[in-house]
C-alpha cells in the first residue's frame, strides 16, 4: 500500500469524537490515529535539507517583515554583523517600518533600506525583489508560515520567528517547499543560543552526562495583562491564538533539548500525551474588562486554553521529553530546562544552571568554574561577552543571528533546519489533538522522511566558518 507523507492529516483529523472510555482509544485506532509515523513518509526520492549546504553568500541582504515586537530588535543586531546589508524594512503600520529605519540610520549610517507599508500584501513585493537573500519574519504566527513558502518559492532563504507553524498541515508546507526549492528554513529559536544551554550541549556531546534519558523545557512566563492590551499586540492578535487549547509555545523549552538528543538526527519524536486544566484567570479577564470597556466584549464568552498545559513525548531510542506552557498563572519566569542521563544532571530555573555528576549533590562553584572552562563551546569563548554587549536576551538573540548569518556567508548548514522548524512546531497543534481526544496518544510525523536515522548531529562548535567579524 502506497502512502502519502501527508496520510496524518486525513487520519488524525478528529477533534469532535463523542465516544467515551475505551471507544474512544478503539476509534482512533480505526482512523489511523496512532498508526507508525513512518507512515506519513513521502514516498520516493526527495532532497534532504539536513546537512545541507547552500551555495555561499560574500554578503547577505535582507528583508525584514514585521516590525512590532521582535523585529526592530533583529533589524538592530544583524546591522553589526560584517557582510550583512539590510535592504528592505517591511511592516502594515507606516509608523513601525518608518520607526525601526529611523532608529537604525540613527545607529549606523551604512544602512537605507527601503520602506514597504500600508497594505496587507506590501511583504510580497520584499520577498519578490532580486537583490535580497534572506527573508527575516517577525510577524503574528499565523502569518509565518504563508511568508516563508512564499519566500522561499521566490528563491530567498527563510529565519521565521517562533513557532513557525501553528497546523500541522502548514508543517509539512515548510518542509515540501524547502525541500524543493533548496531554501534554508530556519526557525529562530534564540533558546538554542543561551550559553548555559550551549554549555550543557557540548557536555552532552562530550559523554559528560552518559547516555541522555530524559529532558524538561517549558515556557511559563505571566503575559495575563499583556495579552489583553490594546497596544502591545497588533490586532489582539496574540490573545486570539489563546482560543486554542494547548502547549501553544512550545520551542523554547523543546529546541535545546532536542538538540542534546539528536533529534532529527539520530533520533526523533515518536508520539505525545498533552492534558491541560482548566482556564482560571482569561475568561474571567475578559467579562471583567469588557464590563468595563465594550472594546472587549467580543472576547466575553470565549473558551480559552487552560492555565497550565503539560505534554509529555517519547522518542523512538525510548527518551522521555516533558514540556510545560503556562503564560497566565503569576509565577516566576522560568524555562525549566533539564537535562538527565545515566551519569549525571543539569538543570537551570531557577538561575543559576547547576550540574550534577551522580546522584548526591550538585557540583561545587569551584568544580562548576572547572567544568565550564573545559566545556565552553568555541562560539561562546569567541563571541560571548560581543554578544552580551550587542544585547537580546542576555546575548543569546545576537549569538543566534551571527551564527547564521556566519553559516549563510561560509556556505555551510544551518544549526536548525526546516525539520526542526516543523518538528517542534507540531507540537502545538498536536497537543491540542491530544486534548480534544481526552489526552489520547497522538504521532509525530516525521519529517524528515526517514532520513533521520542517517542525519549527522549539528555542528554549533565552529568546527567550520567562524570567521564572520561583529562590528561594535
Amino acid at each position: 500500500m502506497k502512502s502519502n507523507r501527508r496520510n496524518f492529516l486525513k487520519l488524525s483529523g478528529l477533534t469532535g469524537i463523542s465516544m467515551a472510555g475505551s471507544n474512544i482509544a478503539s476509534a482512533l485506532n480505526m482512523q489511523g490515529v496512532n498508526k507508525p509515523a513512518e507512515l506519513n513518509a513521502k514516498p520516493g526520492p526527495h532532497f534532504n535539507m539536513s546537512g545541507y549546504a547552500a551555495p555561499k553568500l560574500e554578503k547577505v541582504r535582507i528583508g525584514f517583515i514585521g516590525l512590532g515586537n521582535r523585529g526592530p530588535g533583529a533589524v538592530m543586531r544583524t546591522s553589526k554583523i560584517e557582510g550583512v546589508e539590510i535592504k528592505a524594512l517591511c511592516d502594515l503600520r507606516p509608523e513601525k517600518a518608518n520607526g525601526a529605519k529611523q532608529k537604525l540610520i540613527e545607529s549606523t549610517k551604512a544602512f537605507n533600506p527601503d520602506v514597504y507599508t500600508g497594505g496587507e500584501n506590501e511583504w510580497k513585493k520584499v520577498c519578490e525583489r532580486n537583490d535580497i537573500d534572506l527573508i527575516y519574519i517577525a510577524t503574528p504566527w499565523h502569518l509565518h508560515t504563508p511568508m516563508a513558502v512564499y519566500a522561499m518559492q521566490h528563491g530567498k532563504h527563510v529565519a521565521t520567528e517562533v513557532p513557525s507553524s501553528v497546523t500541522v498541515e502548514e508543517c509539512w508546507q515548510l518542509v515540501e517547499t524547502s525541500e524543493n526549492t533548496r531554501m534554508h528554513c530556519m526557525i529562530l529559536e534564540n533558546c538554542c543560543y543561551d550559553f548555559f544551554e550551549l554549555l550543557t550541549l557540548n557536555m552532552a556531546r562530550q559523554g559528560l552526562f552518559g547516555e541522555i534519558v530524559h529532558g524538561e523545557g517549558a515556557y511559563i512566563h505571566d503575559l495575563l495583562e499583556g495579552n489583553f492590551s490594546k497596544e502591545k499586540y497588533y490586532d489582539m492578535w496574540r490573545l486570539k491564538e489563546n482560543f486554542r487549547n494547548g502547549n501553544l509555545y512550545p520551542t523554547h523549552g523543546l529546541g535545546p533539548v532536542a538538540q542534546v538528543m539528536n533529534i532529527n538526527r539520530g533520533d526523533k519524536m515518536d508520539y505525545l500525551v498533552s492534558m491541560s486544566g482548566n482556564d482560571f484567570m482569561m475568561g474571567a479577564m475578559a467579562k471583567e474588562l469588557a464590563a468595563k470597556d465594550d472594546f472587549y466584549k467580543p472576547y466575553a464568552n470565549k473558551s480559552y486554553r487552560g492555565n497550565m498545559n503539560t505534554t509529555t513525548i517519547r522518542t523512538n531510542k525510548g527518551r522521555t521529553i516533558m514540556l510545560q506552557h503556562d503564560v497566565t498563572s503569576p509565577n516566576v519566569y522560568s524555562r525549566i530546562y533539564k537535562i538527565s542521563g545515566t551519569k549525571g544532571s543539569s538543570l537551570k530555573y531557577p538561575l543559576p544552571g547547576k550540574l550534577a555528576i551522580g546522584h548526591e549533590e550538585w557540583v561545587k562553584a569551584d568544580e562548576y568554574k572547572k567544568l565550564e572552562e573545559k566545556y565552553t563551546p568555541p562560539i561562546v569563548t569567541k563571541l560571548g561577552e560581543m554578544a552580551k554587549r550587542v544585547g537580546g536576551h542576555g546575548g543569546m538573540d545576537f549569538l543566534m543571528d551571527w551564527r547564521m548569518i556566519d553559516c549563510l556567508r561560509n556556505g555551510i548548514p544551518l544549526d536548525i533546519d526546516v525539520y526542526d522548524a516543523a518538528a517542534w512546531s507540531s507540537i502545538g497543534p498536536l497537543s491540542e489533538k491530544s486534548i480534544a481526544t481526552r489526552s489520547n496518544s497522538i504521532d509525530i510525523p516525521d519529517f524528515t522522511s526517514g532520513a533521520w536515522k542517517t542525519n549527522e548531529p549539528v555542528d554549533v562548535f565552529l568546527q567550520k566558518g567562524g570567521n564572520t567579524k561583529v562590528i561594535l
